[in-house]
């Protein structure tokens, strides 16, 4: 028999290529495993579209791990409970503010667990570089991606495409893909205005009303609907996040399918 270490090497190599070869043609590309794109993950996923989510770093969760200053719990509104449920997420309800708190550990565990469950494949250490794009007319048909690893380490590697009927951007205040999009493609019309100043309420109510479709395969979801449309940020609260992943991935479903 061979060696213990060329079994192991083997059988990662062998897993992860099966792995690559499905999912370099899916349905669906989400980018970024915070709250609003693992919430997105699951529905579509759920709906038996083909998605993969990519993240750059090596954990999921996005913004929700630090909970409010390193405190180590959030806050949600009534309209998030649905999706709470859904996800099995533990809450209290606390009536002297009319909020409703939670674990930021549990919420990223159970969004990720959910969104796994669902069928969905999130890959770790992934960045996107760049967009698949066609012309007249004009549509985003996929992303370009990376190692996270190369760019840190200054190298000039070239990168390697999945071609997909969506792509969400759930990268958060950043809005990477929505950049990508509004630095190398000025034809497109997309105009990223940034995120403004706190202001909660009207934050959360409308990152919900702007999230969907920024131009044809391509979506929006999350803080960086605060990005493109000069939205207030809101702080440690997630239901706009998980209701915003939620709306993004019936519209993915009904355009989609």
């Amino acid at each position: 028999m061979e060696s213990l270490e060329s079994r192991i090497s083997k059988a990662i190599w062998r897993s992860t290529a099966e792995d690559w070869l499905k999912l370099i043609n899916a349905d669906v590309v989400v980018v970024g495993a915070g709250p609003s794109g693992l919430t997105a993950a699951k529905y579509l996923a759920s709906s038996g579209l083909k998605t993969v989510v990519l993240e750059r770093r090596l954990s999921f969760g996005g913004g929700i791990g630090g909970g409010g200053m390193l405190l180590h719990k959030i806050v949600v509104d009534s309209r998030a409970l649905p999706i709470l449920e859904e996800f099995r997420v533990n809450y209290e309800y606390l009536s002297e503010y009319d909020l409703y708190v939670l674990d930021s550990s549990e919420l990223m565990a159970k969004l990720a667990s959910g969104a796994i469950d669902a069928g969905a494949k999130i890959i770790h250490g992934i960045t996107v570089e760049d967009l698949i794009v066609r012309e007249d007319p004009f549509r985003v048909v996929g992303v370009v991606v990376q190692w996270s690893a190369v760019p840190l380490a200054g190298l000039h590697v070239d990168p390697l495409f999945i071609y997909s009927k969506a792509v969400v951007d759930a990268t958060g205040h950043d809005a990477e893909v929505l950049r990508i999009l509004e630095r190398k493609n000025p034809s497109a019309g997309v105009k990223l205005l940034g995120e403004r100043s706190a202001y909660s309420e009207l934050g959360e109510a409308r990152v919900v009303e702007m999230t969907g479709k920024v131009v044809e395969g391509l979506y929006v979801t999350g803080m960086a609907v605060a990005a493109l449309k000069h939205i207030h940020r809101m702080g440690p609260i997630f239901s706009s996040m998980l209701l915003s992943g939620k709306k993004v991935a019936e519209e993915i479903i009904r355009e989609v399918r």
